[in-house]
């Protein structure tokens, strides 16, 4: 659930990049950091290992202020994918309001992508969160790499499942603005009725995904 800050005029939103270890989650909060538009862009905060891993997670704050005074922030984590983290996954993972899943395309990752998905549905569980009513989006990033799946491919693998699926090659920005802006559009129809975004604060959907950064209204 967003939070709500009534007498400071604020919402926050919560939104988690969830995925494989070295699928290219901190790769697109990074990217997202140089393309993002938001009128309000924090610093992005990463930790790293020496082998460039994310042992933590990251954090990048988004924000606008709507015409009414409504200040809409935009909290961005990554989780780490080892699996020795599980516990980091799941604190990261609480109270979210939003997830991207960011699979691997190489057809070597098929395995990794379908643990951490599954790991993905068992730690929303246990944090409390519906897999079935949380908005969320699926991303095969890495594009540019050869002997990945076709898309044909991965659209048959998922013509079944309810979320949008996107493709992206993260490490030249490729596919993550639109990876992004889906999750927005997600995020809207979970959660604006329940705010009144449009009556109380003259928002529509296009210009809460472009105000946060996600494209063009």
């Amino acid at each position: 659930m967003p939070e709500f800050e009534r007498d400071a005029g604020r919402l926050t939103f919560k939104l988690v990049y969830y995925g494989p270890a070295q699928g290219g989650k901190t790769t697109n909060l990074m990217q997202l950091h140089e393309l993002a538009g938001a009128q309000m862009k924090g610093e992005l905060m990463t930790l790293e290992t020496q082998n460039d891993r994310t042992l933590f997670f990251d954090l990048l704050p988004l924000g606008f202020r709507t015409a009414a005074g409504l200040t809409i922030r935009f909290r961005l984590f990554t989780v780490p994918g080892q699996v020795a983290h599980d516990g980091t996954r799941k604190a990261v993972l609480s109270r979210a309001d939003g997830v991207v899943f960011v699979a691997d395309s190489q057809r070597s990752q098929a395995t990794n992508n379908g643990e951490a998905f599954q790991n993905l549905a068992e730690n929303l569980g246990r944090v409390g969160l519906e897999i079935e009513r949380l908005p969320l989006v699926v991303q095969f990033n890495k594009r540019d790499l050869p002997d990945i799946l076709g898309e044909d491919e991965v659209r048959a693998r998922y013509s079944g499942a309810p979320w949008p699926l996107l493709f992206a090659a993260a490490i030249d920005g490729r596919g993550v603005r639109e990876t992004f802006a889906a999750l927005l559009r997600a995020v809207w129809r979970r959660y604006a009725d329940e705010f009144d975004l449009a009556g109380a604060h003259g928002l529509d959907e296009a210009t809460f995904v472009a105000a946060a950064g996600g494209g063009a209204p």
